[in-house]
């Protein structure tokens, strides 16, 4: 989610598109359970409301990443390429042929 909002505000159903489209559709997220998480986030100082309006009858909060939420995903990109790399040297070691898209043995 704050990977959703790394670029700019967004709307809910634009933070849900985007986590989708971000973890090749391997994530997605119900209206309640991201609800639940922004409230979560907001509440630990990740992320903000900005802003609210009314399209086609129905309310559209906006949210945007917090410079504490941008400090928090920086860091779990860094954690996540020192485990990358951990992974790639250890997989270096065995005698599969190693694709992006899977492996053959």
């Amino acid at each position: 989610m704050l990977t959703a909002l790394a670029n700019g505000r967004r709307h809910g159903y634009e933070i849900m598109q985007e986590s989708a489209k971000a973890s090749d559709g391997r994530f997605s997220l119900k209206a309640t359970t991201l609800y639940a998480a922004l409230e979560r986030l907001e509440r630990d100082g990740l992320v903000a409301a900005d802003g609210e309006e009314i399209v086609a009858g129905r309310a559209r909060r906006y949210y945007r990443l917090t410079e504490q939420g941008a400090a928090k995903l920086d860091h779990e990109v860094t954690a996540l390429e020192a485990q990358a790399k951990v992974a790639r040297a250890r997989l270096a070691g065995h005698s599969f042929a190693l694709t992006t898209t899977g492996f053959s043995q």
